[in-house]
């Protein structure tokens, strides 16, 4: 009882202080730097027919706004307030207060030096950085409220209200601070009554009344500007898009009738026939539609003014190809990406698609499109198509010297060759050779040899701008889907370092985006092929985990009771430790330890097991991701991400019929390596909400789950998942939270499900500095494999009380290219702990998880 007291006592002391401060903080005057006869600007309100708003877009409309604040707390404009004002005059003053002041530091220093000194930043450096951080008090202004209130006004009637009307009211009351009401009175909105046009080219009369039904100006709707703006790039696009060459924008206007309509507009639609300047007169005549007669595509312009001296040309499917040399590439590589063609109207949709196709093939620089009118045809253009070839060849080498645990010497190099247009089909091909060699004086090295590890690798990628396939899929996939298929290869083996590892890599790949914004991947196989040679030299490698092995071993006497499992004095590698481990941690457990060590020995068994793992995986999986994000400045948009995978299915059915020979456990192998037979699949969802300012709200959610069966009764560890870390729960470590309640006793906690959802507030502190609040919820579980501890697994609802809470903040550097985050996490509820001790038990600096991470986690 006397612990519990002193315990309470303790936490109302903490409490207490953290009150104090934070009175303290907020009881700083912010009007320090208001003038005796101004005031501070402190709220905007603005009421929309009696009903207050809180839309940001109008509240932009405002000239003058208060200051940022931070949940309520004004930091800037209190950074502000601490920078002492005019700072080199207060110093000049100092200086002449006293007569002989001045002249003693002269004869110290220099009256240059004397004079420059209050321009330090041990004079006015901090001032100047707090006023240049902070931010000046927002002094109320009633020349920016009348603008404000004909912005409002203007913003409505832009909205159909043209007899809106709006009224301000000051709140006065607080001692050198206002507060400002907008009463915005809309009345009724006007709507559209009727459209006329009065289109005076013939051409273009007649193509608006073919897609007049995709108006966006209709009867009985209420009037918005935005509306009839919505209108002229309608019409602007599809006249451009049907062969208006020379039509423009700003070539249609609008006349409004609102005159006895009793709340109603006539929209008048007028678009005069086409002017330009012709020698030093203006000609007029109507708009005329063109035509492509011509597309000449110019293989390897040299200079800047699109001039080549052509000594090679020919004809394919009416594509005429100029080289200044013989042309490198199949006609059909470079046509199949040109969606200019003859005989067909001119589009800037085309234009558009071309230029993006062509610089996909990766081959060529930007292209560059022009058109010029035929001089034979008064209604044709000739569409130029310059394209600059990228060098053919590209080579990087570099060479690292290295020290490791391992390693006491190494030296690794690397070099990488790419190759465009492979087989003149605009094809490229990329390889890279790794190597390394080292020297270990721990390894066993008979021959005395200085380097005695190495390490080989190779990685080979081939990329076709089209769906390598057995038929034609034109029809299914076009080519306006940016199509492409990859095929890469990997080979690594390392020798001598102990495990004598081989790793193989391959995959076939088709990649193509159906709309804008939206992407689907197929991988046809994928495969990871893991083979360690020489397990059972394990320890040799690591000896920082054998000796703590050796040492637990040794202080629990197994050396007494187990004399076979040493020799000199110490475990036998590797029927010694397979030994000491399996008598701590096998089914009939012969040595009892302590809680401590017993994790200590778990977390090394486990981590030699993972880094040991053979595997075997042939899978085939297809994803799928659409965002509405319009670039990296967008913070209103969301994004969705699926992924289905399956794995060892053509496997089995190989083994199946080639009778492989089975494991000890009865599954089937391939070079002598189990392989995996799963069903996986993914889901992820991202939100961003932009609030008032620069503030954003962002959240995600992603559930996943593998299902082994078959060949396998688990997933292995590169397919299987982990949580904790700077992307996911920022209160745990990587791989340091669950599976469900079993408070991650391993180094690599890890299992075949997993839900998590996280929340972020985002706010702009000063200049490019960010911070963050956020939360972050999830847990992983076992479910239909071979994992039979109940507090590893998922059992339905009743799980989802396992889900781990992680709250905190963060600072990020907006450096514009990247950001910079660090995140502080804190575990608010832990599921691993007992009942009394899930909520806020690790709720303090002490306790808490540090992140680092390279731009924003979602």
């Amino acid at each position: 009882m006397k612990l519990n007291f002193e315990l309470l006592r303790y936490r109302l002391t903490k409490i207490s202080l953290f009150i104090v401060i934070l009175l303290f903080i907020f009881s700083c005057d912010v009007t320090k730097r208001v003038p005796e006869s101004k005031r501070l600007l402190t709220k905007n309100e603005i009421v929309i027919d009696k009903k207050p708003n809180h839309d940001e877009v109008v509240y932009f409309q405002l000239y003058q706004k208060p200051n940022t604040s931070i949940l309520g707390y004004r930091l800037r404009l209190q950074l502000y307030n601490l920078a002492k004002q005019h700072s080199d005059s207060l110093y000049k003053q100092w200086l002449d207060r006293k007569p002989k002041r001045r002249a003693r530091l002269n004869r110290l220093l220099s009256a240059k030096q004397v004079e420059r000194l209050g321009q330090s930043f041990v004079v006015s450096g901090l001032s100047n950085f707090l006023m240049k951080t902070g931010e000046a008090p927002a002094i109320y202004d009633s020349t920016a409220v009348k603008k404000s209130i004909k912005r409002l006004n203007a913003y409505y009637y832009n909205k159909g209200y043209f007899d809106v009307e709006t009224t301000i009211e000051k709140d006065t009351s607080t001692t050198k601070r206002i507060q400002i009401k907008y009463n915005v009175n809309r009345k009724t909105p006007y709507t559209i009554d009727s459209l006329k046009t009065a289109i005076t080219s013939p051409m273009l009369d007649s193509l608006f009344r073919i897609h007049n039904n995709r108006t966006l100006i209709k009867s009985g709707k209420q009037y918005d500007t935005e509306l009839l703006n919505g209108e002229r790039d309608r019409i602007t696009s599809d006249f451009r898009n049907n062969g208006a060459f020379y039509f423009q924008q700003n070539y249609i206007r609008y006349s409004l009738d609102t005159i006895s309509t009793g709340k109603k507009v006539n929209v008048n639609l007028i678009i005069k026939d086409n002017s330009y300047r012709k020698n030093d007169s203006t000609v007029t005549e109507p708009f005329r539609l063109y035509k492509i007669n011509k597309v000449a595509i110019y293989t390897d312009q040299t200079t800047s003014k699109n001039e080549i001296k052509v000594r090679d040309s020919l004809v394919y499917n009416d594509f005429i190809l100029y080289s200044e040399n013989k042309l490198k590439y199949r006609p059909k590589a470079i046509t199949d990406a040109v969606l200019i063609t003859k005989g067909s109207l001119f589009s800037d949709n085309n234009t558009t698609l071309t230029t993006k196709y062509l610089s996909n093939l990766r081959v060529f620089k930007y292209p560059t499109i022009q058109y010029k009118e035929d001089p034979k045809d008064p209604n044709g253009l000739i569409a130029n198509i310059y394209l600059t070839p990228r060098k053919k060849y590209t080579f990087g080498a570099s060479v690292d010297f290295t020290h490791s645990n391992i390693q006491d010497f190494g030296i690794s190099g690397n070099t990488s060759l790419g190759i465009r247009n492979v087989f003149n089909g605009a094809e490229t091909f990329e390889i890279g050779f790794r190597g390394n060699v080292g020297a270990s004086k721990d390894l066993a090295n008979p021959n005395n040899t200085f380097f005695n590890i190495s390490e080989i690798g190779l990685d080979a990628k081939l990329n076709f701008p089209r769906l390598f396939f057995l038929f034609n899929t034109e029809k299914i996939i076009p080519k306006t889907m940016l199509p492409t298929t990859t095929v890469s290869m990997g080979y690594a083996k390392q020798q001598n370092i102990g495990l004598d590892k081989q790793n193989f890599t391959g995959s076939f790949t088709y990649n193509w985006v159906p709309k804008k914004n939206q992407n689907i991947r197929l991988d046809l196989f994928n495969i990871q092929f893991v083979k360690n040679l020489n397990i059972s030299n394990y320890f040799n490698v690591y000896k920082s985990s054998f000796d703590a092995l050796n040492n637990l071993a040794i202080y629990y006497d197994a050396d007494t009771n187990f004399p076979q499992l040493f020799s000199n004095g110490k475990l036998i590698i590797d029927e010694g430790t397979n030994g000491f481990v399996n008598a701590v941690l096998g089914p009939n457990p012969t040595i009892t330890t302590s809680a401590d060590d017993l994790k200590t020995i778990r977390s090394i068994e486990e981590r030699r097991k993972r880094l040991t793992e053979n595997n075997l995986i042939f899978a085939s999986n297809v994803s799928y991701y659409k965002t509405t994000s319009r670039g990296v400045g967008d913070n209103n948009f969301y994004s969705i991400r699926t992924k289905f995978e399956s794995a060892g299915n053509m496997l089995s059915i190989l083994a199946r019929a080639s009778k492989q020979l089975q494991n000890q456990s009865g599954a089937n192998t391939f070079f002598e390596v189990q392989f995996s037979q799963y069903l996986k699949g993914e889901f992820e969802f991202i939100k961003h909400w932009t609030l008032q300012g620069k503030n954003v709200i962002a959240v995600r959610t992603f559930a996943g789950l593998a299902v082994p069966y078959g060949n396998s009764n688990t997933i292995p560890f590169s397919r299987s998942y982990f949580s904790g870390g700077s992307n996911d729960n920022r209160a745990w470590q990587p791989y340091s939270l669950g599976p469900g309640s079993s408070g991650g006793i391993n180094d690599f906690n890890e299992a075949n499900m997993k839900l998590s959802a996280n929340a972020e507030f985002r706010c702009n502190l000063f200049g490019k500095f960010n911070g963050a609040v956020f939360a972050d919820v999830g847990n992983i579980w076992n479910i239909f494999d071979a994992v039979d501890q109940e507090a590893y697994q998922f059992k339905g609802w009743k799980s989802l009380k396992e889900m781990a809470l992680g709250t905190g903040f963060g600072l990020r550097y907006d450096q514009g290219l990247f950001v910079v985050r660090f995140d502080i996490g804190f575990k608010t509820y832990n599921p691993s702990e007992q009942i009394e001790n899930k909520w806020l038990r690790e709720f303090n600096l002490a306790k808490s998880v540090l992140n680092i991470g390279i731009n924003y986690p979602f």
